[in-house]
């Protein structure tokens, strides 16, 4: 028989059953490659005890520290059950306290002598305004025997991401335990990599992250284990690009005086330098015969649609169709409306007054009447409309293209993959897909989330956008900015302009059911966030009376949606009260103003978008950005952060610094089993960079990875079913 690889052995057989059925259920760890991939969050140090002073409420912890008090106090008069021992515990930062109920009471009673050193573990809660842990565990760091001393004698401690069931120091005797067959460790790095990069030995670095004796030996592991992420990672994308190559699509160029240089003759502005360059990349891709794969990311206003629509004008001259894909009705209808205004009579193929070289441009939503959708279905079949504007509706088995050339994908992180995918494949062949995203995506993240794509950017604005002055609004602090505010809309709409104020909840019986379902966390909040029905009824008996006001929200009917839209579009409504189903797409240049209320309840990035949608016009834009929060909170810090700066990758920078890498990844890094744990997006950009160019370069010269068994083996780990799937599809 076959030996199981080290490293692939399941843990159960090196720690015994019931370890492993906890590492399993709560660590989703199976094998001693694992769990030699757990790594140590931080370490401690025996001389200097962690910091007790800035504890996260509800979260499990381990700290090391010392005791420097405690009593039993006895209640009820019964004896021992009525016990409760409270031991404060320092380290020179703060003080907790430590309880223990009941028959509980007495082990810690006598472990615990004021003067002892011990690691404890526990979920801090906060009982009468103090932080505490109830019933933590704990181990203490003395020992007579060899052993003990041996263990925690070594001047950093290991702290692990750890459980309530798994405390970080059994993680370390389980560690301990597999250690030795590190020794047998597949290196996924290519030999003259490493050393061409002075990286340490595969063995070596998981030997030094677990057990460190220095600081600099903690240096030496992570940079290693930085590396063997970035690039196992890259190698996978790489592939996936490499295969693309090797599809087959049909090239698609312009051809002259066809419907792409009529609809150039007509626009009354010059492109922008950036659009030009942009676009170059886009036609000279489709002009291929294997399929584009382009992230097109742009600011708010940077004139996307602009470049998206010439690219599937250049595919319908070429005798092709194009679908664009927007995540909501509202986006596909405004889209649709925007697509057709640009184009005028060459919208109208087939139509009275539709000019010679026009074509058909057709909207496809979930909610169209009967009539319409089996009238769009037609148009897409016979190949009369050269571009179709539609939701996920246009994935559905009933729609046939007559031949799909183009998918544009508008807002990415709104779509799955499965969704995309499902698209691509009612081509003939495996059409191009060009995704576009108004969410700056700081470069790390691009060549990490989206290293399947080739990315442009655009950055310049187009001429006539105007400077958008955002200022935060402190309503408990100072109430009479907040009145101030709404002098300012007032004045805004003196003007003949428009405003908007966006709320982030809706406000009816649903909304109210999600919100008894809320997390504890919500509970902390002191009151649920401020809602569009509510604060729209409150405007129009209060500060805005006699201004005409109107809500909108996700669970209106399409229709009522389209409506409320189309008379903000058109003047007719001066204030629209909304979620932020405005926040992707929505363009009504006549809006100057916007009042986000709870603000502090929004994303960095998110916020940034919904301040795109003013000055969209020749007149400058103002958002006023209202939070209760204290002046000292890390939101109202974010507040500040998004006033400060226009610059939308500035800004994506500091959304992601604040948030945990896996939420960023989040659907790429799906089925990623070892996910990433020692690299961070923000701060590795050089290793990311490096490694995707040594990826590049290695599967170009052997795609099958022939020449590097220990590579194939970190993919098949790092790629599980779905994650390859995930990959197959980008």
């Amino acid at each position: 028989m076959e030996r199981v690889p080290a490293l692939d052995e399941p843990l159960k057989k090196s720690l015994g059953p019931a370890t492993a059925k906890v590492m399993a259920e709560a660590l989703d760890l199976h094998t001693v490659g694992d769990l030699l991939h757990h790594y140590p969050r931080r370490y401690a140090e025996r001389g200097e005890l962690t910091t007790l002073a800035d504890l996260p409420l509800d979260e499990h912890v381990t700290v090391v520290a010392q005791v420097a008090d405690a009593r039993v106090h006895t209640f009820n008069g019964s004896k021992g059950r009525g016990q409760r021992l409270e031991v404060t515990i320092t380290d020179g930062s703060g003080r907790l306290q430590l309880v223990f109920f009941g028959k509980g009471v007495h082990k810690p009673h006598h472990d615990l002598l004021p003067g002892t050193r011990a690691m404890f573990a526990g979920k801090v809660s906060l009982f009468n305004r103090r932080l505490q842990l109830a019933h933590p565990s704990y181990e203490l760091l003395r020992g007579d025997s060899e052993e003990a001393v041996d263990v925690w004698a070594g001047a950093l401690i290991p702290i692990y991401p750890a459980t309530t069931k798994l405390e970080s120091w059994k993680i370390a005797k389980a560690v301990d335990a597999v250690l030795p067959s590190a020794v047998d460790a597949v290196d996924p790095l290519p030999d003259a990599l490493r050393e061409g990069r002075g990286l340490a030995e595969l063995p070596d670095a998981l030997r030094l992250i677990h057990r460190p004796r220095t600081k600099a030996d903690i240096a030496v592991a992570r940079e290693r284990l930085k590396w063997d992420e970035a690039f196992v990672l890259q190698v996978a994308l790489a592939r996936r690009r490499h295969a693309d190559t090797q599809l087959p699509a049909v090239a698609r160029r312009p051809v002259p005086e066809g419907i792409l240089d009529a609809f150039d003759a007509k626009l009354p502005f010059t492109l922008t330098d950036g659009q030009r360059k942009v676009s170059k990349e886009i036609f000279d891709d489709l002009a291929t015969d294997h399929p584009m794969h382009r992230l097109l990311q742009g600011e708010v206003g940077s004139g996307k649609t602009m470049v998206a629509l010439r690219a599937m004008l250049a595919v319908v001259d070429s005798g092709g169709q194009a679908a664009m894909l927007a995540p909501t009705e509202v986006l596909a209808q405004q889209h649709h409306r925007s697509v057709t205004e640009m184009m005028g009579e060459l919208a109208e193929g087939g139509m009275l007054g539709g000019a010679d070289r026009a074509t058909k441009v057709v909207l496809l939503t979930g909610s169209m009447g009967t009539a319409a959708r089996r009238q769009a279905l037609l148009d897409l079949v016979t190949g009369e409309a050269g571009v179709v504007i539609g939701t996920h509706a246009l994935i559905e088995d009933k729609v046939q293209f007559h031949d799909l050339g183009l998918v544009v994908v508008d807002e990415q992180h709104r779509f799955g993959v499965e969704q995309r995918d499902a698209l691509r494949g009612k081509g003939k062949q495996p059409p191009h897909l060009l995704v576009m995203t108004a969410t700056p995506i700081p470069r790390t993240v691009a060549m990490t989330v989206f290293g399947d794509l080739e990315t442009s950017v655009l950055d310049q604005l187009p001429a006539g956008r105007s400077p958008i002055a955002t200022h935060v609004v402190p309503a408990a602090d100072k109430p009479h900015f907040l009145t101030r505010a709404w002098e300012r809309v007032r004045e805004e709409v003196g003007k003949g302009h428009q405003a908007y104020v966006v709320c982030p909840r809706i406000g009816d019986e649903e909304d109210q059911k999600k919100k008894a379902k809320a997390s504890a966390e919500d509970e902390a909040e002191k009151r649920p966030p401020l809602a569009v029905l509510d604060v729209a009824e409150k405007l129009r008996t209060g500060p805005l009376t006699g201004l005409r006001i109107a809500a909108l929200h996700g669970r209106m009917h399409p229709d009522d949606k389209d409506d409320v839209m189309r008379r903000f579009a058109a003047g007719e409504l001066d204030v629209l009260v909304a979620t932020t189903v405005i926040e992707v797409g929505v363009n009504v240049p006549n809006a100057t103003a916007m009042v986000i209320m709870d603000a502090d309840r929004f994303g960095v990035s998110q916020l940034h978008q919904l301040r795109g949608r003013v000055g969209r016009g020749s007149a400058p834009g103002l958002c006023l950005l209202v939070s209760e929060m204290p002046e000292a909170s890390p939101a109202r810090q974010r507040l500040a952060a998004v006033a400060a700066t226009l610059d939308g990758f500035e800004l994506s920078r500091i959304d992601l610094e604040q948030r945990r890498e896996g939420d960023v990844l989040g659907q790429a890094q799906s089925g990623v089993r070892s996910s990433l744990r020692v690299l961070t997006v923000i701060d590795d950009e050089d290793v990311i960079a490096a490694a995707r160019e040594e990826a590049t370069a290695l599967v170009l010269a052997d795609p099958d990875l022939t020449a590097h068994p220990g590579l194939r083996t970190a993919l098949d780990a790092l790629l599980d079913k779905d994650r390859e799937e995930y990959l197959e599809k980008g």
